[in-house]
């Protein structure tokens, strides 16, 4: 059973920066791939940007160029650094892991307990 613990969430003006962190703990075998998505209310919750274990990374459209995700496979800690802000970044940002089994084939997903994000204008 994996456990994930968030944190860096907050209130924040438009423009501005926060980073995000994920703590995991409980892997046996290695945790294939950390993601951070988010939600806003009365949206469905949407993948913000992912890590592999090796490093590969993939990011939504609309945060491209402005948040960067990093992952600390020592610490097992995935980090989302957010920049340039926007009101529409406001939403409840949880974070995913993807373990696996012995061997590798089979998955088990895991979500954090969410932490909020608030962009004023």
């Amino acid at each position: 059973q994996v456990q994930l613990v968030e944190s860096g969430g907050g209130l924040v003006q438009a423009g501005g920066s926060l980073r995000l962190s994920c703590a995991a703990s409980g892997s046996r075998f290695g945790i294939k791939r950390m993601a951070w998505y988010h939600q806003a209310p009365g949206k469905p919750r949407e993948l913000v940007a992912s890590i592999t274990s090796g490093g590969s990374t993939n990011y939504a459209d609309s945060v491209k160029g402005r948040f960067t995700i990093s992952r600390d496979n020592a610490k097992n800690t995935v980090y989302l650094q957010m920049s340039s802000l926007k009101p529409e970044d406001t939403a409840v940002y949880y974070c995913h892991a993807r373990d696996r089994d012995i061997s590798g084939v089979v998955e088990y997903d895991y979500w954090g307990q969410g932490t909020r994000v608030t962009v004023s204008s």
